[in-house]
């Protein structure tokens, strides 16, 4: 018998994540608990036992941060329970003042650029004009003064150069294109097109400092996204690197000249590849350090310091600053310690062949020990334009430890794995899309992996869509499911979306269909599980935040009207200060609590009691109880 990992090391609050580094290579700041919220802390990088909270919220993370360049401001966004109306705060490290640069009603602002030209300012995208589009402003980090850098007229957004010059905006077309123009004076030019094909896996990424060279992910000519180069002057391209399996990922740049040093792919695991021969050593030392899988999270302005977070399917990111000069690695702590020890499973990468012939790049973990047939849980990533990938899952480890196996699979619309792969999902929400999350619960049954007739389904947003819809659909499939703020009905998701979603319009229209068309609405109609509510027989569990501004709590509430409506039990939790997820350690226990009771009661696992900060602590409202 396996001890059972308490939930509270798995979903409670880290000890501390994020790591970064200030540019001049004096502090460090990270996030971790004050209080039992998570706040930023920061030290001096040669004295890290005298870290001090620079945030002290007393209700919700704060967790989005950089430094400014200017040597004294860190910067940090937060939202209010979950609206993501996010405004942008300034920290004076030197006095403590803390300053909101962006206080204006309603408003969702975000940083745009901070540079080492313009160190005493940062660029922010605001739209408290029009709250369809964000204008850019420069905004002084001392007193929080803003100019007005450019009006946007309806561009997703735009790309800048270090001394906060606009040179390019982007332009999604109605047909699903889009453009990037290039600004000449007041006035703005088409340069370069994409397809409808090509634009959501392609597009302009950065210039590099000469402000002569542009660099781009670009699918044009073939089906994986590649790294380009183009002269501005010559207009000749140029392609740096390039996979066959796999659009190119993080791409690393020179701190001095912004132009590409490394990139990372990842197919079913990450590998890197060196651009530049000056840190050919550097990748090749981190290889030979038995890391596991790594990325550089932070750099100082020198590069003499790298912060590098690693990771594995059994061991949570810790993070580690790398001296360049001295080639050496200085541990500065694990996320969650208190798993050290405990009985982690591994995780098996696996490439699951769809019905019509795609390759489902999917991970299984499965519980230890495990021989034969398991209760199995299927879990389905949000977007839909996103990945599984590779590494720790606290939600692989619960599963695995109270006995099902755990599967997660990048099903067609998953992003990485080139256009085809990507497209493929158009209009086939609740279709082939689902079709595939079916074929991975096959393969699982014909590989003794699964019981078929103790197979869950679990997801949230697009995943707690796919959660209602494979419970409509496939009715004797799933044994239950549980929905974390998925939408129900394609119509109302697509009419209520953010108003700064509006450039985004196209493209969801695209993936789901128009409501103002005829064929739109037939296919949407097809496509929304509250229409077909009554089909459902497996018990479902639906979790909702109040304040979700992406997937409304109408949602939710349709859903529950129409199951009501054909006699269906259903639990209902609602969390009145949560949004799109949830961030309050108090709500995800209580949430993950009532989950694994769900769970075993209709898959037969183990589960742990639940704990008294898990029943009172949490905001949770039980409107139904299934």
């Amino acid at each position: 018998m396996v001890d059972l990992i308490p939930r509270q090391h798995l979903f409670g609050n880290p000890t501390r994540y994020g790591h970064q580094i200030s540019p001049d290579g004096k502090r460090l700041a990270w996030v971790a608990p004050l209080d039992g919220v998570l706040n930023i802390w920061s030290a001096p990088l040669d004295d890290l036992d005298a870290a001090a909270p620079v945030t002290r919220d007393r209700r919700r993370a704060v967790d989005t941060f950089g430094f400014a360049y200017d040597g004294r401001h860190l910067l940090y966004v937060q939202d209010a329970d979950g609206d993501e109306n996010y405004h942008v705060f300034a920290a004076d490290l030197e006095s403590g003042a803390h300053r909101d640069l962006t206080p204006y009603p309603g408003i969702a602002a975000g940083i745009v650029g901070m540079s080492r030209i313009v160190r005493d300012r940062v660029l922010l995208a605001l739209n408290d004009r029009d709250a369809r589009f964000h204008d850019l402003h420069s905004v002084d980090l001392a007193t929080g003064e803003r100019q007005l850098v450019v009006q946007n007229p309806g561009f997703v957004g735009f790309l800048i150069d270090e001394t906060y010059a606009v040179r390019f905006a982007a332009e999604n077309r109605r047909d699903g294109s889009s453009n990037l123009l290039i600004r000449e004076g007041e006035t703005w030019k088409r340069w370069l097109t994409f397809s409808a094909e090509d634009a959501r896996g392609s597009g302009a990424e950065n210039l590099n400092t000469a402000g002569n060279l542009l660099f781009c992910r670009d699918s044009r000519g073939r089906d994986t996204a590649a790294l380009t180069q183009i002269d501005l002057e010559s207009g000749a391209l140029r392609t740096i690197a390039a996979h066959d399996e796999a659009d190119i990922g993080t791409v690393l740049l020179d701190i001095e000249t912004r132009e590409p040093i490394a990139y990372s792919v990842t197919h079913a695991r990450r590998s890197w590849h060196v651009l530049d021969e000056r840190f050919r050593e550097d990748f090749s030392f981190l290889e030979g350090q038995g890391l596991g899988d790594y990325y550089p999270s932070s750099r100082s302005e020198d590069d003499k310091f790298w912060i590098v977070v690693t990771f594995s399917d059994t061991r949570i990111g810790e993070a580690l600053l790398y001296d360049r000069t001295t080639k050496t690695l200085r541990p500065l702590g694990s996320a969650r310690p208190e798993l050290d020890g405990a009985p982690l499973a591994p995780m098996q990468p696996s490439v699951i062949r769809s019905r019509d012939g795609l390759d489902l790049v999917s991970y299984l973990t499965r519980p230890l020990g495990a021989d034969g047939p398991w209760p199995m849980v299927l879990l389905v990533h949000g977007g839909p334009w996103a990945r599984d990938g590779f590494g720790f899952d606290p939600m692989h480890q619960w599963l695995a430890n109270r006995g099902y196996a755990a599967l997660s699979v990048n099903f067609r619309s998953s992003s990485g794995f080139g256009k085809t792969f990507l497209n493929a999902g158009d209009g086939e929400w609740g279709r082939a899309m689902d079709d595939d999350l079916l074929d991975a619960v096959a393969w699982a049954v014909a590989e003794g992996v699964a019981d078929p007739k103790r197979v869950a389904i679990m997801g949230g947003s697009y995943g707690g869509y796919a959660t209602l819809m494979g419970l409509a659909r496939n009715p004797d499939t799933y044994a239950c499911g549980i929905d974390l703020v998925g939408p129900s009905n394609l119509e109302t998701l697509v009419r209520t979306i953010p108003p700064y979603w509006e450039a985004m319009r196209a493209q969801l229209h695209r993936a789901i269909g128009d409501p103002d068309t005829e064929a739109g609405m037939t296919l949407i109609r097809e496509r929304s599980p509250v229409y077909f509510a009554d089909r459902i027989r497996a018990p479902l569990m639906i979790v909702q935040g109040a304040n979700d501004p992406r997937v409304k709590q109408a949602e939710s509430d349709q859903m529950i009207a129409a199951l009501e409506r054909s006699g269906i039990p259903v639990t209902y939790l609602l969390y009145p200060d949560e949004g799109h997820g949830l961030v309050r350690p108090a709500n995800r226990l209580a949430f993950f609590a009532r989950a694994e009771a769900f769970l075993a009661r209709h898959l037969g696992g183990m589960c742990e009691p639940i704990q008294e900060s898990e029943a009172t602590g949490s905001s949770v409202q039980v409107l139904r109880e299934g």
